[in-house]
């Protein structure tokens, strides 16, 4: 495997030394370079997270657990640590509150599965009207099991969690509260800190899908003091097909196993079978082994990045991007003002006056220019906003202002073509 390189505030506000280790950003589109800006749906992956998957199956592809060989020691020795990384990346307090799962996706319904005998008729479930679809459907599949009751938290006119909102429905004694740390959408920020306090005040139990801020913030879960806290590898520069559902540890205990079979049991006759304990109860079958070791070389890559200056970069790039957006004129931005007083992360939804979203992405793409256009998974926030869908332009920390100037220099030639 190759070793990730040390890099000097200078080589960082150079840039190149980051962008070098992302082959993908290398390549030429017809005649323009790759100007990627769809780093919202899914990241691209570092070197050293794709040297670290192939290393393992050039030479330690082996099952994990119990077997007496030395390519499975050695394949389980590297499984297991990722899963202690996993635990410090985040501030767990103990590594078996760190489950491996396919995705996002996958956690979630794990705990809405999980909890399903735990939820009783009339139970009241509160969600983010701003929630990816992944933190929407699973609830609404408890809620038919179980009799309980889905009731959106509603949003201000700019797009944001309405807290005076949510401060009423919490008195009617929800039994969960599902919330979305970062808008997938919009890039908008919930104050996640004081939506927890203010739910575990009136006893809820709270799930937080962190999938777009995992990449972009510290993530401190006691501080957080949140139940369940769920993301994808894939949004953070590390392979599709592996997630982490991190919960308390009374709480993952207390989850029904949503699969059953190999690795999670104890013991296993006609009779009856006796789960084992966690993390594998909730871990049953073969698990993503490459995935994994590949999320750890993610995360050691993350790590030896400066993350302040990163998220100051970041944030630098975001202030250009809006104003230089809103500069274009006819164009709409949701989720954040005119005056770019609100705080976005990662994203910049918007519209091309009232030009169809997808003929605007289609056109960015003749010019090398990757952006996501839709609903993002997230219908009731459209439905909210009074859209089909929109144009989101997300940034990584591979991102640069050429980039930038790219996409705006292909906008305003998209413009002019509708307009």
């Amino acid at each position: 495997m190759k070793p990730n390189p040390s890099l000097s505030s200078a080589d960082f506000y150079d840039h190149q030394a980051i962008r070098d280790q992302f082959p993908t950003l290398k390549q030429t589109i017809g005649d323009h370079p790759l100007c990627y800006l769809d780093t919202a749906a899914t990241s691209q992956k570092p070197q050293a997270v794709i040297d670290a998957m192939t290393e393992y199956y050039q030479l330690n592809n082996a099952n994990v657990h119990r077997a007496a060989h030395q390519l499975s020691t050695r394949a389980t020795q590297q499984y297991e640590a990722v899963r202690q990384q996993v635990a410090h990346f985040i501030h767990a307090k103990h590594q078996q509150e760190v489950i491996f799962t396919h995705g996002t996706t996958e956690s979630i319904n794990m705990v809405a599965y999980g909890l399903t005998a735990q939820v009783q008729p009339n139970d009241l479930i509160l969600i983010d009207t701003a929630a990816h679809h992944a933190n929407i459907v699973p609830w609404q599949e408890l809620a038919k099991r179980t009799g309980a009751i889905i009731k959106p938290i509603p949003l201000t006119a700019d797009a944001q969690l309405d807290i005076n909102a949510y401060e009423q429905l919490l008195q009617a004694k929800p039994k969960l509260i599902a919330l979305c740390h970062v808008s997938n959408a919009l890039g908008t920020v919930n104050p996640i800190i004081d939506l927890i306090a203010m739910a575990k005040n009136a006893g809820a139990l709270t799930l937080v899908d962190g999938a777009q801020a995992v990449a972009h913030l510290e993530i401190d879960v006691q501080q957080m003091d949140c139940d369940f806290y769920v993301f994808s590898g894939h949004k953070m520069y590390g392979p599709t097909g592996v997630g982490i559902l991190y919960g308390r540890f009374e709480q993952l205990n207390i989850l029904t196993p949503m699969l059953t079979g190999g690795e999670m049991i104890k013991t296993v006759s006609f009779d009856r079978t006796e789960y084992g304990e966690l993390p594998n109860r909730l871990e049953a079958g073969t698990p993503a082994i490459a995935e994994v070791i590949g999320l750890g070389a993610a995360i050691t890559f993350l790590q030896g990045l400066p993350r302040e200056q990163i998220k100051a970069h970041e944030q630098q790039l975001m202030r250009y991007l809006q104003q230089q957006l809103l500069n274009l004129g006819d164009i709409t931005l949701y989720g954040v003002s005119n005056d770019n007083s609100q705080s976005n992360i990662g994203s910049v939804a918007f519209n091309v006056a009232n030009e169809h979203h997808q003929d605007v992405g289609i056109l960015l793409d003749q010019q090398a220019v990757a952006i996501r256009c839709g609903h993002h998974c997230a219908m009731p926030l459209m439905s909210q906003l009074k859209l089909s869908g929109c144009c989101r332009a997300s940034v990584g920390i591979y991102t640069n202002k050429h980039d930038i100037d790219q996409f705006i220099h292909a906008l305003n030639t998209v413009k002019e073509l509708l307009l």
